[in-house]
């Protein structure tokens, strides 16, 4: 079975970056709206409260922010946002709304008349704010320095920063507000070990300071959304659950990539398990927003890759939960709990799949008895309303005109677009989200069998032939082609290569977060120095940071032993760890200190302490 790739043309192209500058600045807007290159909107967010009528989208390439009625569907107005929205979120009271911006701020909103009335600086990548339900905190997930800020909502001022795992995107308070649940959407650590995993980390908001790290089961990446049960007793946590150990050769049944949704235990701080979200001969690829209802009975969960809306029996699944661990078989494959993750049939006959009307749908939020699902690529918000026996309906609202798509807009919906996959199991996306990595280590036998190697970004992969580790495809134009068939084992036209092609050469660098105000700090101009004296340069020239040839470096082991590697570029490897071809350094410091006993990753043996740190700060500044 094929699945069809067939896809509406929709608005616009995204080129995410990270611009570091200040100014902010919002108007009431009454005329057509500014919007991306090409017309998009791209909603990425979106806030609503039970004692509000309206509902918040966050328009990220349009630099807006759209109000919805959530009574009639209509919009109500929109606010024009001198920077890039990434998330909402609204006071208890509904008079206040924040929004996170990719310049590093929280703006301060009058929710009622979008009068800004207040910018609090924040970390690199702000995303996904939450609001505490007495007033007094927000809580923001710096994405790229790794940590939670805790601002205090009267004086606007960050009280502190809690240290999280890797990438934080997604955050949810319990109802009592003693602990925010935080999503990282990466593992760290190295990837050639038994156990590579991302992980939930749990804040004190109490004492600001991190409670537990919840481990996810072997293999979790790709953390998307993250939501608290209104009882506040379970929380739940959307991700990808790849099955890395195994040689890429097939798809059927999960083989590579499957799609989960873990349950954790609020009051021990513990994984209660972790279910498929996929049936059995149908993928349901890249879930990514999830919410409960107020009343508990529906748990609702976004799948970006395959356009659709899970709607789940939430008692039935803990009551199916509770039996299979009190050693009650529950399904043909689950008869004890650690039979659940591998269970594809798990969630039959307590949950429905809801094909929706529009493409990417991402952020989630249920107000009364609709879910409202941010449709990134259709630029729209699809209203459904959850079942009471029948099937559930949904309504379609266009956030603005659409226009024809941009070959580069195109490119990227078809990079994360399941439907190109065999059964729907994966999109490019699965292995590299935002197109870079998934920490994780894949046996994708275009090199042979038994030689696992680390995901690799795809930026700037169109301009640093030949790609993968071992240089085995001369250039990104034939890998795209290759993946398609061998990856997702499905054949395209060639007209959707091209287009991802566009997509990936559009790929613009983030700018590091050890940057200081956009300029090497002084440790990293000293550690630029030392780049030439060690000779890193040779291999990795000013530039791309790559001269495009393969070395015996001396790391390839195993059926690899004594193969030359291919010399990556520099550009952005401070978010592309781990490191070496297996993956094998959690950190540069360990590649250029353990792992380089010979010298021959640059002469850093005779390096002091101090140099060897502004070395690493220099290279993950680039």
């Amino acid at each position: 079975m094929m699945m069809s790739g067939a896809l509406k043309n929709t608005v616009g192209e995204i080129l995410h970056t990270f611009a570091r500058f200040t100014a902010v600045g919002l108007v009431l807007c009454c005329a057509p709206m500014a919007h991306g290159a090409d017309g998009s909107r791209s909603p990425i967010a979106i806030a609503a409260a039970g004692n509000s009528r309206d509902l918040y989208v966050a328009g990220s390439s349009a630099r807006d922010i759209i109000v919805v009625r959530r009574d009639d569907c209509t919009i109500a107005r929109r606010l024009v946002v001198q920077e890039e929205v990434t998330g909402l979120a609204l006071s208890p009271d509904s008079h206040t709304l924040y929004a996170t911006t990719a310049t590093g701020n929280v703006l301060v909103l009058d929710a009622a008349s979008g009068r800004i009335d207040g910018a609090t600086k924040v970390g690199h990548g702000p995303v996904a704010p939450v609001a505490s339900a007495d007033g007094t905190r927000v809580y923001v997930c710096n994405r790229f320095d790794n940590d939670v800020s805790v601002i205090d909502s009267a004086t606007r001022t960050e009280l502190a920063r809690v240290a999280v795992v890797r990438e934080p995107v997604a955050a949810a308070l319990t109802p009592d507000g003693r602990f925010l649940f935080v999503a990282n959407l990466l593992p760290g650590g190295p990837a050639d070990g038994d156990y590579v995993a991302a992980a939930v980390s749990v804040v004190d908001t109490a004492a600001c300071k991190l409670a537990a790290t919840i481990a996810l089961p072997n293999g979790s990446t790709g953390l998307r959304g993250i939501c608290v049960s209104p009882d506040g007793k379970f929380v739940y946590a959307t991700h990808i659950l790849a099955r890395f150990q195994m040689p890429a050769m097939q798809l059927e049944r999960g083989w590579m990539n499957t799609n989960a949704l873990s349950v954790i235990d609020v009051e021990k701080k513990a994984l209660v398990n972790t279910v498929l979200m996929d049936d059995v001969t149908l993928g349901a690829a890249n879930p990514w927003g999830v919410a409960c209802s107020q009343d508990g009975k529906y748990l609702c969960v976004t799948h970006a890759g395959t356009h659709e809306l899970s709607i789940i029996d939430r008692p039935g699944l803990h009551e199916k939960l509770d039996k299979v661990t009190a050693g009650t078989r529950v399904s043909e494959v689950s008869a004890t709990a650690s039979d659940v993750p591998n269970d594809l049939a798990f969630l039959v006959g307590l949950r429905r799949r809801v094909k929706l009307g529009g493409y990417g749908p991402r952020a989630l939020t249920i107000a009364d008895d609709t879910a409202f699902v941010a449709e990134y690529f259709s630029d729209s918000v699809c209203a459904v309303g959850l079942p009471s026996g029948g099937d559930p309906g949904y309504r379609s609202i266009p956030l603005g005109a659409n226009g024809e798509s941009s070959e580069v807009r195109r490119g990227e919906m078809l990079f994360n677009d399941a439907n190109l996959c065999f059964q729907q199991w994966q999109s490019c996306a699965s292995c590299h989200p935002d197109a870079r990595v998934d920490g994780l280590n894949w046996d994708l036998m275009n090199d042979g069998m038994g030689n696992a190697k680390n995901t690799r970004s795809m930026l700037l992969s169109h301009r640093t032939p030949p790609v993968m580790t071992l240089g085995v495809r001369d250039s990104a134009e034939y890998a795209v082609r290759a993946g398609m068939k061998y990856i997702q084992f499905t054949e395209r036209p060639e007209a959707d290569a091209v287009a991802i092609d566009a997509y990936l050469k559009s790929l613009v660098p983030v700018a590091s977060p050890r940057l200081e105000n956009g300029e090497l700090s002084a440790a990293a101009a000293k550690g630029r120095a030392i780049f030439e004296r060690a000779g890193c340069a040779d291999c990795h020239p000013h530039g791309l940071y790559t001269d495009q040839k393969q070395y015996d470096v001396g790391t390839s082991k195993g059926v690899d032993r004594g193969k030359p590697v291919d010399t990556s570029s520099l550009i952005e490897v401070w978010r592309t760890a781990p490191y070496l071809h297996d993956g094998r350094a959690a950190t540069i410091g360990e590649v250029l200190t353990k792992l380089n006993p010979c010298d021959r990753h640059g002469r850093t043996s005779t390096l002091s302490a101090d140099e060897l740190a502004q070395l690493e700060v220099f290279v993950l500044s680039l």
